[in-house]
């Protein structure tokens, strides 16, 4: 069942902390998730997949090779509350069935193929083997949907744009406009700003390294379909983490909530 388009978009910042606090009423996903991030075995991803079947909608994170020092494990980021927080919102912002527990899928597992929505953050650390790279060309190919996200500056643009050719070697990565239907299949977006990181806002600006100005970015299969999402020099997992925060400005957490929930539905109708 698809939901119906919102007539209520006036009352997302309501809604959405009503989400968040909902999200927060119990703390024992956040401690299981902290526990599987350190050791994510096969047993646990397969684990995972099968809770809440018959579901609409999951919404899933990829679990991918990269990170070094302090971040190792990149793909974690704000995980699990953004996660939570975020289909906290999906639930309540549509008439969606949705898995209410987070998802973490490796690129190395068989799972993903079940599930066509998939999130990664951090990827200017991607560091994809070739088995991770044809997995992935091969789920996108299949109607997959990728959406990226929270990662800025040169340095890891020139990373990500790297990584991802090992899985599309001649992708044309395109500026998506406004005008697209990914920006209006939901919520009718009306311009695409920079959404900033917590602490990045704290400190007074809304951009992190030298990514000054925020990109929506895509890469489309020969049919036209959007395959990969890329949310360049923002950050819509903080804000969605964030949203319940009184010092993270409300209309960053309604602009990503109204993105993330459009990825979505255009993952779904196309």
């Amino acid at each position: 069942m698809l939901p119906q388009k919102s007539t209520l978009a006036s009352l997302l910042g309501l809604l959405i902390l009503i989400a968040t606090a909902v999200a927060q009423t119990d703390d024992r996903p956040l401690r299981r998730s902290r526990r599987v991030v350190r050791d994510l075995s096969a047993d646990d991803v397969l684990e995972m997949s099968r809770a809440e079947k018959g579901r609409d909608f999951a919404f899933a994170r990829l679990v991918y090779t990269g990170g070094y020092g302090w971040r190792y494990g990149a793909w974690t980021t704000d995980a699990p509350k953004a996660d939570l927080t975020f289909i906290a919102g999906i639930k309540r912002l549509t008439n969606l069935n949705v898995r209410e527990r987070e998802l973490y899928l490796p690129l190395t597992s068989k799972e993903i193929f079940k599930y066509p929505f998939l999130y990664a953050v951090e990827m200017g650390y991607l560091e994809l083997s070739q088995e991770e790279a044809d997995t992935l060309r091969e789920y996108l190919q299949r109607g997959g949907f990728l959406v990226v996200d929270d990662f800025h500056g040169t340095y890891e643009w020139e990373n990500f744009e790297a990584q991802i050719r090992k899985v599309f070697p001649a992708c044309k990565i395109e500026e998506i406009p406004l005008s697209h239907p990914v920006f209006h299949c939901f919520f009718d977006v009306e311009a695409l700003t920079q959404v900033p990181g917590a602490q990045t806002l704290y400190s007074g600006v809304t951009y992190e390294k030298d990514g000054y100005d925020a990109h929506f970015r895509g890469i489309f299969d020969e049919t036209g379909r959007l395959m990969v999402m890329i949310n360049f020099n923002s950050d819509l997992g903080d804000a969605w983490e964030w949203a319940d925060v009184p010092y993270y400005p409300e209309k960053y957490s309604s602009t990503a909530y109204r993105l993330g929930i459009n990825y979505i539905i255009y993952s779904m109708t196309h």
